[in-house]
């Protein structure tokens, strides 16, 4: 079992930048792959970044390539998410979520959550 806390959220003007922490418990982590998801108000659950549990693999969405870069660091048992050129539309509650599978982009793929960290952009 693996426990996940995230962390550095905030609110941030349109261009700004902000770096995601997902923090876990556990002497697994390293086993699991690891996910960012985000859920605006009134809209599904949506897909952000995966990364493998080595770290050597990424894959991350259409939505976000280029602006956001997802890494991983397993002796801290953190991964991490920048975000750079953030967007009104990236105001979310941003996820981070474990899964033993090599990597997912669907929310039902990841078995351990976190509680979430809002992130607000604005105009």
């Amino acid at each position: 079992q693996v426990q996940l806390v995230e962390s550095g959220g905030g609110l941030v003007q349109a261009g700004g930048s902000l770096r995601l922490s997902c923090a876990a418990s556990g002497r697994t982590f390293s086993s699991y792959a690891i996910g960012w998801f985000r859920q605006a108000p009134g809209k599904e659950r949506e897909f952000v970044a995966t990364i493998h549990r080595s770290g050597g693999s990424t894959y991350t969405a259409d939505s976000v390539k280029g602006r956001f870069t997802i890494s991983r660091d397993n002796a801290k048992n953190t991964v991490y998410l920048q975000m750079n050129s953030l967007k009104p539309e990236d105001t979310a509650v941003y996820y981070c979520a474990a899964t033993f599978q090599f990597m997912a982009d669907i929310p039902g793929e990841y078995r351990y959550w976190g509680q979430g960290t809002q992130v607000t952009v604005s105009s």
